[in-house]
């Protein structure tokens, strides 16, 4: 079975600045892999350094020490030290990531947003509006917002057209932070279904889940951050 993400031996601390540069260790000695059609679980109290490692993935924070190996197509880059238009092809290509909030963009309808990553992957407009708009109908959008830009929305309507611009592309690995955390039952159900069905088509999934119903149904192996947290013995 194909790995496309394994993660060795990293460590990430943060510095403070406006505190006379004091180092605050994050984690450290963070080591694991998750295989093709795998949903991994990141578990562990909240502060522990969960969603800082979904983003060193994907190269939204540096890391201090060691490798971040993503493989697709018998490639393999190590993001940790990967330039920034590696990292931009990466995302692209190969990490999809659905983050705790939308970014909104003025004036962009919904369904364009939900688009966007078909598009940069070079399929037509028709093509990816058609998918959009199938995701943003099972995700329980009302059609009426479809052509309205999703700044406007509730917290939940904005986080389902996340969720659609998240799982829209085929890439081989996809990230979640906490993607059920402003949905009702419904509509976890339904990404408990898309989650289901990623896997299927062999999606390696790594996500944080603080709802243990959903997270019980999706995870095949759940981590525990607590055994990378780092010391906090900064000086």
């Amino acid at each position: 079975m194909a790995t496309p993400l394994v993660v060795s031996e990293v460590a990430k601390s943060f510095t403070m600045h406006l505190r006379d540069g004091v180092r605050l260790p994050v984690v450290e000695k963070v080591n694991f892999a998750v295989a093709a059609g795998e949903c991994v679980v990141l578990g562990g109290p909240s502060g522990i350094g969960k969603s800082s490692i979904l983003k060193m993935l994907y190269g939204n924070y540096s890391v201090d020490s060691g490798q971040i190996l993503i493989t697709r197509d018998d490639v393999t880059v190590d993001i940790a030290g990967a330039d920034p238009r590696t990292i931009l092809s990466i995302r692209r290509d190969t990490i999809g990531y659905v983050s705790q909030f939308l970014r909104t963009v003025p004036r962009v309808p919904a369904v364009d947003v939900v688009a966007e990553p078909l598009l940069a992957r070079g399929r037509s407009q028709e093509e990816a509006r058609a998918r959009a708009r199938t995701l943003l109908e099972k995700l329980n959008l009302p059609e009426q917002l479809w052509s309205l830009p999703p700044a406007t929305f509730s917290g939940g309507e904005q986080q389902r057209v996340n969720i659609a611009r998240g799982f829209i592309t085929n890439h081989p690995l996809l990230l979640l932070d906490e993607p059920t955390a402003s949905l009702d039952a419904e509509n976890r159900a339904v990404v408990i279904e898309l989650i289901r069905a990623k896997k299927e088509a062999g999606t390696a999934l790594l996500g944080i889940f603080h709802d243990s119903d959903v997270r019980e149904q999706v995870a095949d192996r759940i981590i525990d951050v607590s055994e990378f947290r780092a010391a906090r013995d900064a000086a």
